[in-house]
């Protein structure tokens, strides 16, 4: 298959560039780096099956030839960076989804949505199945990471209905591993530098909310089995082993063997208390559970920051 990738620099776009390639199909990668960082796809530089485009999806689009299916994971998807750059994340869940779908129109590609389990806000259900409509606040400050995926999604199926594209939506829990910017404020990697800097580690309120972790390599094979085996209803993957931000803390120092301390903040707004994901629907559908545990998936994540943080 002929595959454009957009995102394709960021930290799970990157990953999914190997994954396809790995498996023989050719891969354009789109990314403007805003969030993506060029040095995760350098080592594609000169593969056969591979070319990037240098362009944001959230303008005009067109992609010369056959393609057999596109992946829309351009967007800031870290606290920091839709903080950062709200319009532009706003844009490209709203312009850059539809341009993205306009072009699976044209090409009769299929279309594969990167949602989030952010749809859910701060749930009152519990674990969230694809079928809870979340709790979430439009105008706060996470809103316009929320509702740019929510509309995107709403986009996704109306081209699905209204002309009959074959889309695939993900709603992608918290997913960590390798390439992963080390400021780019999430809480894995921020315990990790924290804790390979001697620094202290930073738990915004009492660390007894909860969230699941799954590794980027688990998280990629069940990116591929639902893009080609999926069908057009949300899908949750995402590992449904929960633990609470301060178990993860003590994880990564018995890893690094830091003495770091752990220090409270207050806690961010509409920061949600609970995250997990029933995969009924991804066992079922795909034959898809993760298999990496949080301990060994933090020990490889670590080995690749010594490498990087200074």
């Amino acid at each position: 298959m002929r595959i454009l990738i957009t995102g394709a620099a960021g930290f799970l776009g990157s990953h999914l560039c190997d994954r396809f390639l790995a498996e023989g199909h050719t891969v354009i990668g789109l990314d403007n780096f805003i969030t993506g960082n060029p040095d995760n796809i350098a080592h594609l530089t000169g593969h056969e099956r591979f070319s990037f485009v240098r362009h944001n999806i959230s303008n005009y689009t067109y992609i010369a030839g056959e393609l057999d299916g596109i992946l829309h994971f351009a967007s800031p998807a870290s606290p920091i960076d839709y903080l950062e750059h709200p319009i532009a994340t706003l844009k490209v869940g709203s312009l850059g989804t539809h341009n993205a779908l306009g072009l699976a129109k044209a090409k009769g590609a299929r279309f594969f949505l990167a949602s989030t389990s952010e749809v859910y806000g701060d749930p009152l259900v519990h674990p969230q199945t694809e079928s809870y409509w979340g709790n979430v606040n439009p105008i706060g400050p996470r809103g316009v990471y929320d509702e740019a995926k929510r509309f995107a999604e709403a986009m996704t199926m109306a081209y699905h209905r209204a002309h009959g594209v074959d889309t695939r939506i993900i709603r992608i829990f918290n997913t960590y591993g390798p390439r992963m910017r080390p400021n780019d404020g999430r809480v894995v990697s921020n315990f990790i530098v924290q804790a390979l800097k001697g620094e202290p580690l930073t738990m915004y309120g009492d660390g007894n909310q909860t969230r699941s972790f799954c590794y980027v390599e688990d998280e990629v094979d069940g990116i591929y089995r639902l893009f080609m085996h999926g069908d057009a209803q949300p899908t949750n993957i995402g590992n449904p082993n929960e633990f609470t931000v301060r178990q993860l803390a003590e994880i990564v120092l018995e890893i690094t063997g830091s003495r770091s301390q752990i220090v409270s903040r207050p806690l961010p707004e509409d920061d949600p208390k609970v995250r997990q994901p029933d995969i009924s629907r991804a066992r079922r559908m795909l034959g898809w559970e993760p298999k990496i545990d949080l301990r060994e998936g933090v020990r490889r994540t670590v080995e690749h920051f010594r490498s990087v943080v200074r």
